[in-house]
């Protein structure tokens, strides 16, 4: 491994961080919102499931493979890895500089946004980005949010018939849902240091300890941070009960497995808070119209701005 290399291992890894920091926390803010889990048991119950969807993210490749096809690279290997320590360098920028004012931001699709403006720096013959694949980054956005909103505005009505403790099972879904996201975002990981080892997208798989490596990474960031965006999606957006926060879990589980086995690269903090606009809209405790306004605002953000700081530095970074 040349050193270039490993400074993008070294970023990926950064960006793995601060996706369990900023992202990881969507999933259990239902559980915390609605009082079935204090804040830390549900960062332990969170920190303990992201890991293990993250280590076993190999066991379900299609995300993994839909990433490595997103940008072709052939101006050489120093450009390439100048464009991906770009890429890194604006998601982590861009999602700290959110988490300061407690936005959930997609880490998914800064991601994909830096990699696209990178691309655009590099320029049409080092770089050049797959539209057809990029067609599953738009629908994966389009699916997670309807889908996300309809599962759980269907499940609604329908666990509110049934009699069980509603509590027990939400922390289970919560439990479930940091399981889903770890499998899901470990994947894009994965394909970025695959990416790093060999630019044509057809590298090694990872071995396992660098799986383990990045799984634990990202278990960190998820012990460490997260309560201002648990707080504004699990407190503000929406009065959660326990029956609406296990409807909103079981909604946006369902849309994150469909995703996940489509290949399609998608954001939990859409897919969480599009299920707890459904589950909200049926009736248990409405949607706040200002908090959902400024995590709108803050997705609509996300791409131009990760794109345009990704551009930005890969044309500082290039000699």
């Amino acid at each position: 491994m040349n050193v270039n290399a490993f400074f993008v291992r070294l970023l990926v890894l950064a960006v793995a961080f601060v996706n369990g920091w900023t992202d990881a926390p969507n999933a259990i803010a239902t559980a915390v919102g609605s009082g079935a889990l204090s804040f830390r048991r549900a960062a332990v119950l969170a920190s303990v499931c992201t890991f293990a969807g993250a280590a076993t993210c190999l066991l379900f490749p299609a995300v993994a493979a839909t990433m490595e096809e997103l940008i072709t690279f052939s101006g050489g290997d120093w450009a390439a890895h100048t464009a991906l320590c770009a890429a890194m360098l604006a998601v982590v920028l861009w999602a700290g500089a959110a988490w300061r004012f407690g936005l959930p931001t997609s880490e998914s699709h800064g991601l994909m946004a830096g990699l696209a403006g990178a691309a655009l720096a590099l320029g049409g013959r080092n770089a050049a980005l797959n539209l057809s694949v990029w067609g599953k980054v738009g629908a994966g956005l389009l699916l997670s949010l309807a889908a996300g909103w309809l599962f759980a505005r269907l499940a609604s009505p329908l666990l509110r018939r049934r009699s069980f403790n509603a509590v027990t099972w939400q922390r289970a879904a919560a439990g479930g849902m940091a399981f889903l996201h770890g499998a899901q975002d470990g994947q894009k990981f994965m394909a970025l240091l695959a990416l790093a080892d060999g630019l044509d997208g057809t590298a090694p798989t990872p071995s396992a300890p660098l799986v383990f490596l990045c799984a634990g990474v990202m278990t960190l960031g998820t012990a460490l941070g997260g309560r201002p965006i648990v707080e504004k999606i699990g407190c503000e957006l929406s009065t959660l009960t326990p029956d609406s926060g296990l409807a909103a879990d079981a909604g946006a589980g369902g849309c994150l497995l469909l995703c996940s086995a489509l290949g399609l690269p998608v954001s939990t903090t859409h897919t969480k808070v599009a299920a707890i606009c459904g589950a909200g809209s049926s009736g248990q405790g409405g949607v706040s119209l200002r908090p959902l306004l400024e995590i709108a605002a803050a997705w609509a953000l996300t791409f131009p701005a990760c794109a345009c700081l990704a551009f930005a530095f890969t044309r500082l970074m290039l000699p």
